[in-house]
């Protein structure tokens, strides 16, 4: 099989490629906000 993520938790994974720890802390906001808004709407 091959590995998908390089590390977990999955915010390693992002580290390890090269991504700056604000930039995932962000990226994890909008994607909430995101699914939020999703699961609100579908109601």
């Amino acid at each position: 099989g091959k590995i998908i993520f390089k590390m977990s938790p999955i915010h390693h994974h992002f580290e390890l490629c090269g991504w700056k720890e604000p930039k995932i802390i962000i990226g994890f906001w909008v994607a909430g906000i995101i699914l939020a808004i999703i699961g609100i709407a579908s109601i």
